[in-house]
């Protein structure tokens, strides 16, 4: 009798479920907090308190870190979005731990290097943070929190996400099949 190496397959979640379990916590984070997702703000509030930490002149030199700070009274990091992407993040790796796929690997195409796929992630992280601010809103703030209260701009956002990645991928697609 030979063994065998048994391969396993992982389960993921299945995408309708998922899509449905989206849009409770969508609703329920309305319900609760009165606001939508999103994770731009997040950001927004990360950098606006390290920009004032490092440089403190900074607040009252610039425009947008001084705008932001008076709009924030207090401390920019006890928002509800900081508090929200902690979550995510938290969320996110107990979820990867708990079902076995947690790995500090770099996944890719055999036909690129695991450094050009970094800095593909890279360069696509740094120009959708870019674009999101350009549109004021990340794609769960403009799009999924803009469809749940009826915005025409949220619909409109969601295709234009979805209608540029269909564009887009077949040029993109050597580089992670």
């Amino acid at each position: 009798m030979t063994k065998t190496k048994e391969v396993k397959q992982k389960k993921y979640l299945n995408p309708y479920v998922g899509g449905v379990l989206l849009g409770i916590v969508l609703l329920a984070a309305n319900f609760v907090s009165g606001r939508g997702l999103g994770a731009s703000g997040a950001i927004k509030s990360t950098v606006v308190t390290a920009v004032t930490a490092i440089v403190p002149s900074s607040t009252e030199s610039s425009g947008f870190v001084k705008e932001f700070s008076e709009s924030h009274k207090g401390n920019p990091m006890k928002t509800w979005l900081v508090f929200e992407m902690m979550g995510v993040l938290v969320g996110g790796f107990l979820s990867g731990a708990f079902a076995g796929r947690l790995k500090f690997k770099v996944e890719h195409s055999p036909q690129i290097t695991s450094r050009k796929r970094l800095l593909l992630a890279l360069g696509g992280g740094v120009l959708f943070g870019f674009g999101s601010q350009l549109g004021r809103g990340c794609t769960s703030g403009s799009a999924l929190s803009g469809m749940a209260v009826l915005s025409l701009g949220g619909f409109i956002t969601m295709m234009a996400i979805f209608g540029t990645a269909f564009a887009l991928a077949y040029l993109f697609r050597k580089n992670w099949i």
